[in-house]
C-alpha cells in the first residue's frame, strides 16, 4: 500500500507513548457535570429546563430552532442546580448547565433515548433530523453541526473518515481504532448511504498502520460492505498537520480545495472517526452524543490514560475521584485540545466538551517558553506552511495593521495549525498573530457592512 501526503508541514515530537497502550476507561460516575450550553459552531441556543428539575440521561436540555443549531442533552440523570455562566474551554465565560446526580423517581426510566432507526430504511431527510436531534457536531475539534455537513449543495464521491490524529500526546483515535474499528465502519457506511457516496477511505497514519488488520476485518464483516459497498484503507505519512481535512482530501485525492472553499467543492467529505462512532450510536441505539473519548497526558499527569467521559465533566473532578493522578507541584499548563493548535486554560476546573479530544497536563519542562525575537527571513514558516501561505508577509501586514493586505496574502485561508510557530527559530508568535488578525478583519467588514445599510 502506497504511503500519501501532502506538501509542507512539520515534523514535532509525538510523545503518544505514554498514553497509546492504555485501554479506553469509561468514567460514569461523576459528583456534577457542567455543560455549556453552545458546544457547536453556528447559531446559539437556549435551554429547555429550569433551576430544579429533574432531568433523565439523554434528555435534551437546550435547543433552538435554525439549521446551523445543534441540541445539548443531559449527559446524566440528575438535578438541574444552576444555570449559570462559566469559564469554557475557549476561555470565554458561557451560559452552563449544572447538574448533580440523582436517583430516578420510583417506577420511572432514568434515560430518554431516540427510538433505534435503520439507517439504509429510512429517508434522508430523516437520518439527517436524527443526526441533528442527537446533538452530533465534529469531535475533531471545529464543532461544525453534522446534519448540515452531510447534507452538501453538491455531489459527493468521497468519504474520509479521518484517523490521522496528527496531534503530538493525543491516542484517542489510535484506541478507537483498536477497540472499536466496527463502530468505525458501520458509522462510516452510514453516512455513505446518506450522502451516496460511491467510495469510503479510512485514512490512518503510517504511525498507526498496526492497526489496519483489525480495520480491514471490519470492513470486511460489515454487511454493506458485503453487498457492494466501496470502503478502503489509506496510509498516510506520519506529519503535521496531515489531520487537516483540506491536507487529507489533497494527499488522498490529488485535488485541492479552492480558496475560500469547502471539502464538498471537491466532491469530498471528511468526518472524525469518533463522530462517526456518535453517528453509529445515534441509529443503533437512539443514543444522543452525551458522551466522548479523550486522552489526558502530559509529564504532570501521573495516571496518563483514554477516557470517555459524560459531556460536561471537569477536569479537576476527575482528579479529586481518583481518575487520574495530577502532579500539582510540576503541574504548568493545562491545554484542551493538542500542544499544536489546543488552547490553554487557567485552570482544571473546565469542562469536557463535545469536541474536546485531549487534556494536557503539562510540566515546567514541557511548557517551556521563548522570547519572542526578530524575524530572521529564513523562509522555514514558508515551507512548512500546508495552506502555501508566506506566513512571515502575512505576520508584517497584520503588524502594520494593513487588514487588507493580510487578505489577499492569505489570512482567511490559515487553518491555524502552528506550523510556522512550531519551525520559527526566532520563536515569532504567528499563529497568535493570525487568530487576532481574523477577529480583527471580521470586525472591521461587518462594520463597513453596517455603514453600507
Amino acid at each position: 500500500m502506497s504511503i500519501k501526503t501532502f506538501r509542507g508541514g512539520a515534523h514535532p515530537s509525538e510523545r503518544k507513548d505514554r498514553s497509546q497502550h492504555a485501554p479506553i476507561e469509561k468514567v460514569s460516575s461523576v459528583p456534577q457535570v457542567v455543560i455549556p450550553v453552545n458546544q457547536h459552531f453556528g447559531a446559539p441556543i437556549q435551554p429547555l429546563i429550569k433551576v430544579g428539575d429533574f432531568v433523565r440521561l439523554g434528555q435534551k436540555i437546550a435547543d433552538a430552532e435554525g439549521r446551523m443549531t445543534v441540541p445539548i442533552h443531559a449527559s446524566i440523570a440528575g438535578v438541574v442546580k444552576k444555570i449559570e455562566p462559566r469559564m469554557q474551554s475557549n476561555n470565554i465565560e458561557g451560559l452552563c448547565i449544572v447538574i448533580e446526580p440523582k436517583d430516578t423517581p420510583e417506577g420511572e426510566s432514568d434515560r430518554e433515548f431516540m427510538p433505534p432507526l435503520d439507517p439504509f430504511a429510512c429517508r434522508k431527510e430523516e437520518a439527517l433530523l436524527r443526526i441533528r436531534e442527537a446533538g452530533i457536531i465534529g469531535m475533531g475539534g471545529a464543532g461544525f453541526p453534522a446534519h448540515v455537513k452531510l447534507a452538501p449543495t453538491k455531489p459527493i464521491s468521497l468519504v474520509i473518515a479521518n484517523a490521522a490524529e496528527c496531534e503530538p500526546y493525543l491516542t484517542i483515535d489510535e484506541r478507537t481504532l483498536l477497540e472499536m474499528p466496527d463502530k468505525i465502519v458501520d458509522g462510516l457506511s452510514i453516512v455513505m448511504k446518506i450522502i451516496n457516496a460511491s467510495e469510503g477511505i479510512i485514512a490512518i497514519e503510517e504511525n498507526k498502520k498496526y492497526t489496519i488488520p483489525l480495520v480491514q476485518k471490519a470492513i470486511e464483516e460489515n454487511p454493506q460492505v458485503r453487498a457492494g459497498m466501496k470502503i478502503g484503507i489509506q496510509v498516510l505519512k506520519t506529519k503535521y498537520p496531515q489531520g487537516g481535512e483540506k491536507m487529507l482530501i489533497t494527499a488522498i485525492t490529488g485535488r485541492q480545495v479552492p480558496s475560500g472553499g469547502l471539502p464538498m467543492d471537491v466532491g469530498c467529505v471528511v468526518s472524525n472517526v469518533g463522530t462517526l462512532c456518535a453517528i453509529a450510536d445515534a441509529f443503533r441505539e437512539g443514543k444522543p452524543l452525551i458522551d466522548r473519548g479523550f486522552t489526558v497526558t502530559g509529564e504532570a499527569c501521573k495516571t496518563p490514560k483514554n477516557i470517555i467521559a459524560p459531556v460536561g465533566t471537569v477536569v479537576a473532578d476527575l482528579a479529586k475521584s481518583g481518575v487520574i493522578d495530577i502532579d500539582e507541584e510540576s503541574l504548568s499548563k493545562v491545554i484542551f485540545g493538542g500542544p499544536m493548535m489546543g488552547v490553554a486554560v487557567p485552570s482544571t476546573e473546565i469542562p469536557v466538551q463535545k469536541n474536546t479530544s485531549g487534556v494536557l497536563l503539562m510540566s515546567v519542562e514541557e511548557a517551556l517558553r521563548f522570547e519572542e525575537k526578530t524575524c530572521i527571513r529564513c523562509s522555514r514558516c514558508i515551507r512548512a506552511c500546508p495552506m502555501k501561505i508566506s506566513p512571515a508577509l502575512l505576520a508584517i501586514a497584520i503588524e502594520s495593521g494593513n487588514y487588507g493586505e493580510a487578505e489577499k496574502i492569505g489570512l482567511q485561508d490559515c487553518i491555524e495549525c502552528g506550523a510556522c510557530s512550531f519551525v520559527c527559530p526566532a520563536h515569532r508568535y504567528l499563529v497568535q498573530r493570525f487568530r487576532v488578525g481574523k477577529q480583527v478583519l471580521r470586525a472591521l467588514k461587518q462594520k463597513e457592512a453596517q455603514n453600507v445599510r
